[in-house]
């Protein structure tokens, strides 16, 4: 058994072991330190408070603060502000001056708490556009790759797993015989690797009889003026998922791994 399966294995004990939980008893709000790396590579920390049946989850304002301290201000580009919209959409997030909310239920308590804290990750992400050199976010990259292909996908696929969580994936590929979710790595790293792997074959047993089709999981990884690991790659392939890199994307050999 190798690292990665390990890691996949070992997963939900990962995120039990290394989240905390500290009651604020004059407030009523709870902390939740969570192990998932925020914009300063610190915890991410949310917010928790009992509103009669339901629950009301909260960043604090933490995230969009952050990415003014690094001059990526949502609200000084259209680009990014469409980018945040479409976050909160996919995510379910509500925007109270500048804080990122959700109100959950006793039963999707988990599943709300996973979308905010996605949502915290990738709006993280737009720090990027910052850098003068990042004229775009690498999923906009993969996209215009798909329309110069000509290739049909539907954007953002949603699929629920057999833990009972939604599982987000950047792009979906349909065919007659095989589906295709696929994920755009702008690096890889011994975090989101196993995290990809985990999600596609979590929601795989349940896609493929739902569809009667095969289910393959790709990586599209962003190789450009950076180094990408072997063992990476080599722990995708030994899962049965597959992966493209970006500066090779037009070769025919790569390009047929799109083919569903």
């Amino acid at each position: 058994m190798n690292w990665v399966d390990d890691s996949i294995k070992e997963y939900y004990d990962w995120l039990r072991d290394r989240t905390t939980v500290t009651m604020d008893n004059q407030s009523g709000w709870s902390m939740i330190t969570t192990p998932f790396m925020g914009l300063f590579n610190d915890n991410i920390e949310i917010f928790v408070k009992k509103d009669n049946d339901n629950y009301i989850l909260s960043d604090d304002g933490v995230t969009l603060s952050n990415l003014e301290l690094v001059g990526a201000s949502v609200f000084r580009s259209s680009n990014r502000k469409d980018w945040l919209e479409m976050i909160f959409l996919n995510y379910g997030i509500i925007l109270i001056e500048k804080e990122l909310q959700v109100v959950a239920t006793q039963k999707d308590f988990n599943q709300k708490k996973h979308n905010l804290i996605s949502a915290i990750t990738e709006i993280s992400d737009i720090a990027m556009m910052a850098k003068h050199s990042v004229s775009s976010f690498f999923k906009e990259d993969v996209k215009a790759f798909l329309d110069e292909q000509n290739i049909i996908y539907t954007p953002q696929f949603i699929a629920k797993g057999n833990t009972g969580i939604e599982f987000t994936f950047d792009f979906q590929i349909a065919g007659k015989e095989k589906e295709i979710v696929i994920k755009a790595f702008n690096s890889l790293n011994k975090m989101n690797v196993p995290n990809f792997l985990f999600s596609w074959e979590d929601i795989k047993p349940t896609r493929e009889k739902i569809s009667g089709k095969e289910l393959k999981g790709l990586a599209i990884i962003n190789n450009d003026d950076k180094e990408t690991k072997k063992e990476y790659m080599d722990a995708i392939i030994s899962k049965g998922a597959d992966y493209i890199l970006w500066n090779r994307r037009h070769t025919p050999e790569m390009r047929y791994k799109l083919g569903a």
